[in-house]
């Protein structure tokens, strides 16, 4: 049996530590890329649909083919899952990725074969197992997301230098708090790697898309608050909405959901989680057939 993660590299099954990119890589030097994070429940890929229809949109919108079709993509993504899950910890789960960039080349004109990733690695729960009663902190930072007319921030790409930015200010606040950006007129837009919610008066609301990624996170929180009748509003949210909000959430793909108990310092009221987050965890659990919570307190210790 194998005894480190394998990984599908230019068309090559190889261990995951000699998987090694070119200094001259596009990807590398200019950020040239795109890639997903999927992760899976009891072994099987969470919406795998989902991601591998916004990776391909990407890839569509930046001009890159993989030289693979989307059938293969899936197939390889769950054939990672299928040669490394041995190695996962029993009870846990673990991530997939999928990266892509446009390989090596001065010029786009220039480049030859893109450069093809696809691996895993455990699911690391270390970072929020103990956030689901206590709460995370967010700060919104000064540095502001992409506007649609420089780079669509739908497109789940490499350039995130602004996000590196607003995780420096944010820990400069609030050590280890979760940076979360506005877009150029003010509104909340998202955080680095994820989505955030306000809850007010049992309605649900979350930032308008134009500026943010549609987190696959998100998409199955708006499914499921449709199906626990929770009723929902897409629309322009300003810190004023935050800060008066009932209740705070993220979500993204290795924690789900997350409460907020501090915005820029600022104390949220109220049990943690919330009412409105705690139905919904609880759906999305019994949806895939994990304790998403109970998960990863075990994993880490914490029961």
């Amino acid at each position: 049996m194998a005894t480190q993660f394998m990984a599908y590299f230019n068309g090559e099954w190889i261990p995951a530590d000699e998987c090694k990119v070119s200094i001259a890589d596009r990807g590398f030097t200019l950020g040239d890329g795109v890639f997903e994070v999927d992760r899976t429940f009891n072994g099987k890929i969470f919406d795998l649909n989902g991601h591998l229809d916004r990776l391909f949109r990407s890839l569509k919108y930046v001009r890159i083919d993989p030289g693979l079709t989307y059938q293969e993509v899936a197939d390889i993504s769950e054939e990672v899952v299928r040669r490394n899950w041995p190695l996962v910890a029993s009870g846990g789960d673990m991530t997939v990725t999928q990266r892509i960039t446009r390989g090596i080349g001065r010029s786009v004109a220039e480049t030859g074969e893109p450069t093809v990733y696809i691996g895993g690695a455990p699911l690391d729960f270390n970072r929020f197992a103990h956030l689901y009663d206590q709460g995370c902190h967010v700060v919104f930072a000064r540095t502001r997301a992409y506007h649609p007319d420089s780079l669509d921030p739908k497109v789940k790409h490499q350039s995130r230098m602004n996000f590196v930015m607003a995780d420096l200010e944010a820990n400069d606040v609030d050590h280890g708090s979760w940076p979360v950006l506005l877009d150029l007129d003010g509104n909340i837009s998202e955080g680095t790697g994820f989505n955030i919610w306000i809850v007010k008066d049992g309605v649900l609301k979350s930032p308008e898309d134009r500026t943010m990624l549609q987190g696959i996170s998100r998409k199955a929180i708006l499914e499921l608050a449709k199906n626990l009748d929770i009723p929902v509003q897409t629309e322009n949210i300003q810190l004023y909405d935050a800060y008066n909000a009932d209740e705070v959430f993220i979500s993204g793909t290795s924690h789900c959901m997350l409460p907020v108990s501090k915005l820029d310092n600022r104390p949220m009221e109220g049990n943690m989680p919330g009412p409105i987050v705690s139905r919904l965890i609880s759906a999305w659990s019994e949806q895939v057939g994990v304790d998403i919570i109970g998960q990863s307190r075990s994993q880490v210790g914490l029961e």
